[in-house]
C-alpha cells in the first residue's frame, strides 16, 4: 500500500459512447414540490392563470390545492435527467411528444425514469453525435395515488470522452406511455361566472382564431440569477454555472458565455404568452416539437409571440375545447447601423425558441 495519498479524479454523467439501446435510467433524487420552489418559479416565470395563483378559484374548480403550471412540472422533471442523459451535452436539440397528465400540487413528489432510444453520431463532427430518449415523471411513486404526471422525448447532442471509440448508431422503439390531461368535472352548480374577473376576458376558446399572430406585450430580462435557478432545481449541467470550465477552452461552449438553461425560455415564453392565450386553459395537453434555435445569456431580454394554428372541439367536454398554437420566444440583438422590419433601428430579432402546443381552453358560453 503506497504511503502516497490516492487522488481519484471523477467523471459525472455519460457520454456519447455510454448509451445503450433500451436502457433505462432510474434518475436519482427525486424532487418534492415545496411551497418555496412554487412561489419561485410561478412568480419568476410570470405566470398569470389562477389556477397556481388563487387557491379559493383553483379548488371551485375542483383542484385539491393551487395547480403547479406545465412548464414548472416540465423543469423539475427535466432537471432530474439531467446528470445521467445531458451532462455532458453541447446543446438541447428537439423536445418531443410532450404530454401532461395528472395535476401537480405543492407536496407532491416527482420521480423520473428515461429510456434510450437511439444515438447517432456525427458525420462532420466526431467529438459529437445526438442521444434520442423517452422520459417519464410520475408522483407518489409506489403508492395507491401513483400516476404519470407527464412524458416526453428529447434528442440531445452529446460529446464523446475518448474521440477514438467508434459509436454505432442504433434506434430503437419508444414505449407506450398513458399520459392524458386529467381535467376537473364541470358542475353547473358551480358559480363560475361569478369568478370570471380573476382571468384575462379576452383568452376564451371562442377568443382565439386561427391565421391569428398575437405579439405579447411584455419581456423579462435574465441576469445572472439564471444561475441560482438552475442550482435549486438540482440541474447540474456545468454549462450554466461553470464559467471557468467555459473559460479553460471557449471555442467548445458557444460564445465563450454561460449558456441559460433551456427551462427558464421554455417557461418565460409561456409565461409570457399567458394572459393572452393560456389564462382560461385547464391545462397543456400536448408540445408535439418544441426546439431551442438560440442560445440566452445573461443580459438578454425574452419576448413572446403565439401563432393561432387550428382549433376543434373537445372529443369528450362540451364547455371545453382544443387549441392548437406555436409559440415563439425571441430575443433582440444589437446590430449597429442595421434596419429590420420587426426589430427596433440598430438591432436583429433572434429567434431562440419554438414550440407546437395545444391547449385546453374553456368556452365563455359556460365559464363567463
Amino acid at each position: 500500500m503506497s504511503s502516497e495519498p490516492r487522488s481519484i479524479r471523477k467523471k459525472t454523467g455519460n457520454f456519447l459512447e455510454d448509451f445503450k439501446p433500451g436502457q433505462i435510467f432510474r434518475h436519482k433524487g427525486g424532487k418534492t414540490i415545496t411551497e418555496g420552489l412554487f412561489t419561485t418559479f410561478t412568480d419568476f416565470s410570470m405566470a398569470t392563470n389562477p389556477l397556481c395563483k388563487n387557491l379559493r378559484y383553483a379548488r371551485s374548480y375542483g383542484y385539491t390545492g393551487l395547480v403547479c403550471p406545465p412548464g414548472l412540472v416540465m423543469l423539475v422533471a427535466f432537471s432530474q435527467t439531467v446528470e445521467d442523459i445531458s451532462e455532458n451535452a453541447r446543446a438541447n436539440l428537439e423536445y418531443i411528444d410532450m404530454r401532461f397528465g395528472a395535476p401537480v400540487y405543492v407536496g407532491d413528489t416527482l420521480e423520473v425514469e428515461t429510456k434510450v432510444l437511439g444515438v447517432r453520431p456525427s458525420s462532420s463532427r466526431p467529438n459529437l453525435g445526438i442521444v434520442h430518449v423517452q422520459s417519464t415523471a410520475r408522483k407518489a411513486v409506489d403508492s395507491s395515488d401513483e400516476a404519470v404526471v407527464m412524458t416526453w422525448q428529447r434528442k440531445v447532442q452529446v460529446y464523446k470522452d475518448d474521440e477514438s471509440i467508434d459509436v454505432k448508431a442504433f434506434e430503437v422503439e419508444p414505449d407506450e406511455i398513458s399520459c392524458a390531461l386529467w381535467l376537473p368535472p364541470y358542475s353547473p352548480d358551480v358559480k363560475y361566472a361569478a369568478m370570471a374577473h380573476l382571468s384575462s376576458p379576452d383568452s376564451y376558446f371562442e377568443d382565439l382564431e386561427p391565421g391569428t399572430l398575437i405579439e405579447h406585450s411584455r419581456g423579462r430580462t435574465v441576469t445572472d440569477e439564471h444561475i441560482h435557478l438552475t442550482g435549486i432545481l438540482d440541474n447540474t449541467s456545468q454549462v450554466h454555472c461553470n464559467q471557468f470550465m467555459i473559460g479553460l477552452n471557449p471555442d467548445r461552449y458557444v460564445g465563450g458565455e454561460l449558456i441559460v438553461f433551456g427551462g427558464i425560455p421554455f417557461v418565460l415564453s409561456l409565461g409570457i404568452s399567458g394572459p393572452d392565450v393560456s389564462d382560461n386553459a385547464l391545462g397543456d395537453v400536448l408540445y408535439s416539437t418544441g426546439r431551442h434555435t438560440a442560445p440566452l445569456q445573461a443580459g438578454d431580454t425574452v419576448f413572446a409571440a403565439t401563432e393561432v394554428i387550428a382549433k376543434h372541439d373537445h372529443p369528450e367536454r362540451e364547455d371545453l375545447g382544443l387549441v392548437e398554437t406555436r409559440l415563439l420566444g425571441h430575443k433582440f440583438v444589437p446590430e449597429p447601423d442595421a434596419t429590420h422590419t420587426d426589430a427596433p433601428a440598430g438591432y436583429k430579432k433572434v429567434r431562440i425558441f419554438e414550440l407546437d402546443r395545444t391547449l385546453a381552453l374553456k368556452r365563455k358560453t359556460h365559464y363567463a
